[in-house]
């Protein structure tokens, strides 16, 4: 037997007494790359065959090639491209906004014991209100303008990535600390070189989190006081009964979670080899 490795499997010859059999096996990162690509397609080729053969209500759920077909139109018309870029500027604002903040305070609290035990029962207090119901207050102090976009994006991003990184530092094994005194190493040493890489992990977990609530804050707010945004587009299409352009908006909408979250894999892998 000779195996041939290559990027992302290995060849493998098999030689027998009669003929020789050549299989190709794919490694696994290759692997679940495909099943993630392959899963979704499966799901929309099911969803074509129920709608063909009238287990599903065209009405209400319209088939992937005619939301296709919709989305060609939107394309064309400047629509989809117009929505995308409003509410991609809006969440990329509110996501930062929320993130930078919440990986600073989070690894600081986690750092410095007073500076949480003065924060930590604000988060606790203030972490279960859902973001949604401060909507209205939010409206009241800043308008429906932009700024009441971006706020409530930022308030969705914040907690789950100030939580996560707090709790990534908060989890590293005190041993570590006592073995880089023991090499001399000051507290801002340990700091650079041993919390915050030791939290990266935790942080980019409270990101995710984050980069999911975004998603899902934008479409609310969009919903009240917006002319153009995906969120937008959802609810016109909703008022005027053009189902189709509204499965539109769900996919654009489920496509930016799947880009994002690629995205911050990416990342991650980069920053984070060694997880």
């Amino acid at each position: 037997m000779r195996a041939t490795p290559l990027e992302h499997g290995v060849l493998v010859r098999v030689r027998g007494t009669s003929a020789e059999k050549v299989k190709f096996h794919l490694g696994e990162h290759t692997r679940r790359r495909l099943l993630s690509i392959l899963s979704p397609l499966g799901l929309l080729v099911l969803w074509q065959v129920l709608v063909m053969v009238h287990v599903l209500d065209n009405r209400f759920f319209p088939t992937p090639t005619a939301i296709v077909v919709q989305a060609y139109h939107d394309i064309l018309s400047g629509q989809l491209q117009n929505d995308l870029k409003v509410s991609l500027i809006r969440i990329v604002l509110g996501f930062l906004a929320g993130a930078i903040p919440g990986v600073i305070l989070g690894i600081s609290m986690g750092l410095f014991k007073p500076l949480r035990v003065v924060l930590e029962p604000i988060v606790a207090s203030t972490y279960p209100i859902p973001k949604l119901a401060l909507l209205p207050l939010i409206m009241l102090m800043f308008g429906l303008g932009e700024t009441e976009k971006v706020v409530i994006i930022l308030l969705g991003v914040i907690f789950p990535v100030l939580i996560n990184s707090a709790a990534g530092v908060l989890q590293l094994d005190k041993n570590y600390m006592e073995v880089a005194k023991s090499f001399g190493a000051s507290r801002k040493d340990y700091y650079t070189t041993v919390a915050i890489p030791g939290a990266l992990p935790m942080i980019f977990t409270g990101l995710k989190l984050g980069a999911g609530m975004a998603l899902l804050l934008i479409v609310a707010a969009e919903m009240e006081g917006a002319s153009a945004g995906i969120g937008y587009r959802i609810w016109i299409s909703y008022s005027v009964f053009q189902i189709t352009d509204m499965y539109v908006s769900f996919i654009i909408m489920a496509l930016l979670g799947y880009i994002f979250s690629l995205l911050l894999d990416e990342i991650e892998a980069w920053v984070v080899p060694w997880k």
